[in-house]
């Protein structure tokens, strides 16, 4: 009777230790002195604010490969090297740039499309250069001139949004390029201009369509629409001038532990952070450089906590790690590597990205997509057990969940939110520091920082040995994609 009294008792303390274990592993190895000397080395001014393409942002790709090294995480399968190479193509700013069409001249050009362009021929009307707007109208070796974006939309985000279908369009026309024409305020011009005709990166895959004119010239008083009601066809000259084009490589970091059951192991979770910033800018109080300690130095390390943690106490499903370069540059790095995959997507069943632009409240983990996927309990269930609120995106206004790395996994099929720290609106707090020079290692709060890292681990942790995969909520907009993705 003891001696069955005595297996009970210790069957129950198994139990109730292992009840505690995945908590306790989390704090064991995701400390605040970790934390912060990750960060302070990453948001460090002799980073330089890691900008893709630049020497800085090697280093920080050379000192992220070390970490995942030193804690035991595999180099990309069939390689000995953590670097996936992402080939791009860096364009310098337009010089100059002009419209002419009789009398009308302007100058005030937004290329889409950076290419030196010197034209002088036909051009063609075609309402908003969609597939129904050039029935019974031959465009070949021609230019086409449409209204911007499509009828109903209003913002620019929505208008270039538009741009690859009507570049594809007019190409399978025969068109030689397209002129967008639009009437936009000069604040709005000028940060466009900003956008669009400075120096920038493009992925190398997108050489040809690059080589394709587009361009938006802004008209506000709507005389190229006037001229072409009177004649839908009409003789135009466009000049772009003063692009120079180089190819140039960045890199991806990439490392993976295989999981410890038989069947889950053959199951991925992405853990996934970009790792780039903006560089060295204008300078603000005398300083000029960018140091990106909460945008993205933060989500970084978030991914290097995990990969410790991980690889010390294996979960059941397996593991990748993936830290991007050029999102700061238009996503570059995931698209790239969404194109490229080390590993076949289809056994990606979740993606667990991590990217931050600030916080303003230190009671809560922001979970852009919280509500999307099936793991969200998980989730919730991990930021409690560190007296966190795992909240979802209180400012849908700002199509957060479309504008970090996660967006290229989720259009593929992949479960794909993104941890974030607590933000409940995206307020002065948040705008202080985003993209500012502010945004410097010493003026983060580290006890909250070790809260928010643990919560993520545990997360993590959480849906990697959940014995049913997670998969997106029935009538999401990836929902279908997904299904597709695992043949479901």
């Amino acid at each position: 009777m003891q001696h069955k009294l005595i297996t009970a008792l210790l069957f129950i303390c198994t139990v109730l230790v292992y009840s505690q274990t995945e908590k306790e592993k989390v704090i064991e190895t995701v400390t605040k002195n970790k934390i912060e000397g990750h960060i302070y080395f990453l948001a460090s001014d002799e980073l330089k604010g890691r900008e893709t393409g630049t020497a800085e942002n090697r280093i920080a790709a050379q000192y992220l490969a070390n970490m995942l090294r030193s804690y035991g995480v595999k180099p990309i399968p069939n390689t000995n090297s953590y670097f996936q190479n992402v080939l791009l193509e860096k364009t310098s700013a337009v010089q100059r740039t002009s419209f002419e069409l009789g009398d009308i001249k302007l100058t005030e050009i937004f290329t889409v499309n950076k290419k030196n362009t010197s034209y002088a021929g036909d051009a063609i009307f075609v309402n908003y250069g969609l597939e129904e707007d050039y029935k019974g109208i031959d465009v070949t070796g021609k230019y086409v001139v449409c209204y911007i974006g499509a009828p109903g939309t209003t913002s620019l985000q929505a208008h270039f949004r538009q741009t690859q279908q009507k570049m594809e369009l007019a190409k399978s026309k025969g068109a030689l390029g397209v002129i967008e024409v639009c009437s936009i305020d000069q604040g709005s011009a000028s940060q466009l201009k900003h956008y669009l005709n400075d120096a920038s990166l493009t992925l190398a895959d997108e050489k040809e369509a690059n080589s394709f004119t587009y361009v938006w010239v802004n008209d506000p008083k709507e005389s190229i629409n006037a001229a072409f009601k009177k004649d839908k066809e009409q003789q135009i000259k466009l000049s772009i001038d003063g692009v120079n084009k180089r190819s140039i490589t960045s890199r991806n970091v990439v490392g993976y532990l295989e999981g410890t059951d038989p069947k889950l192991k053959d199951e991925y979770i992405i853990y996934s952070a970009h790792y780039d910033h903006v560089g060295v800018g204008k300078p603000v109080a005398n300083d000029s450089i960018y140091n990106g300690a909460r945008d993205n130095a933060v989500g970084t390390v978030t991914v290097l906590a995990a990969a410790e943690n991980i690889a010390k106490y294996p979960t059941k499903r397996s593991s990748l790690f993936i830290l991007f370069t050029g999102e700061e540059k238009g996503l570059l790095g995931s698209k790239w590597y969404v194109e490229h995959p080390v590993l076949p997507l289809n056994q990606m069943v979740y993606c667990f990205n991590s990217d931050n632009g600030g916080y303003n409240d230190t009671t809560k983990a922001t979970i852009i997509g919280l509500g999307r996927t099936s793991a969200k309990d998980d989730i919730i269930a991990a930021a409690k057990a560190f007296d966190l609120e795992a909240i979802d995106d209180p400012a849908p206004e700002q199509g957060l969940f479309d504008r970090s790395d996660n967006v290229h996994f989720a259009a593929k099929g992949v479960p794909a939110p993104t941890y974030s720290m607590g933000f409940t609106a995206f307020d002065a707090e948040i705008t202080k520091y985003y993209h500012q020079v502010t945004d410097n290692p010493d003026s983060v709060d580290y006890d909250y920082l070790q809260k928010f890292f643990r919560s993520y681990v545990l997360a993590c942790r959480k849906i990697a040995d959940n014995p049913k995969t997670p998969f997106w909520i029935a009538g999401d907009k990836y929902y279908e994609a997904g299904q597709k993705l695992y043949n479901k």
